[in-house]
């Protein structure tokens, strides 16, 4: 069994950032069986085909724009995924990650199950900006979520002795929510 954790979205551009922050936060708090990959994808799109079809089940973090209250945590299931990750496209990489499903499975090589954790965004139009109050005070609850999922598909993420620090993270050094929100200038 392998299990792909995707966070997707672009840091730089505030709520947009919500997956790439719950996968982070993953990587900094828990331990992860070897069948389970942790994967910061960013806004690379078609260039994340290999992995998902690599993948067997496929849990992926993301900024959503459901039409819901701001902070609002959604859960969208399997063949749903598609549909709630192009309907409203807030950004080119949800574009590009629709694509990568639908040629995941024109190949044949589709995870058999697929999770959607998506948050509703407040800010997007702040460039170089961090997550905004109500989206970041989901990054636990989804977290909470995306644990339960994986230790439904048995695979259970033990919490660390102590967390990793910011250089041990999975993106670039000074990236990481801390280090980024501490660096940023005053606007």
């Amino acid at each position: 069994m392998r299990i792909l954790v995707l966070g997707i979205g672009n840091l730089l551009w505030a709520d947009e950032g919500f997956g790439v922050r719950a996968v982070e936060s993953l990587h900094r708090y828990y331990q992860v069986p070897p069948t389970v990959t942790l994967l910061d994808g960013g806004t690379q799109g078609l260039y994340l085909l290999q992995y998902v079809q690599e993948a067997d089940k496929l849990l992926i973090f993301d900024a959503i724009d459901y039409g819901l209250p701001p902070g609002t945590l959604k859960l969208v299931c399997d063949a749903e995924v598609p549909s709630f990750l192009g309907a409203k496209k807030m950004s080119l990489h949800q574009v590009g990650f629709q694509e990568t499903l639908a040629a995941a499975q024109l190949t044949g090589h589709y995870p058999e199950a697929l999770r959607l954790i998506g948050v509703q965004p407040l800010r997007l139009e702040d460039y170089g900006g961090s997550l905004s109050p109500p989206v970041r005070d989901q990054l636990e609850p989804a977290l909470q979520l995306g644990l339960e999922i994986l230790a439904s598909w048995g695979a259970v993420l033990v919490p660390r002795d102590s967390p990793l620090l910011p250089a041990q993270g999975l993106g670039m050094p000074g990236l990481d929510l801390e280090s980024y929100e501490t660096g940023r200038m005053a606007v």
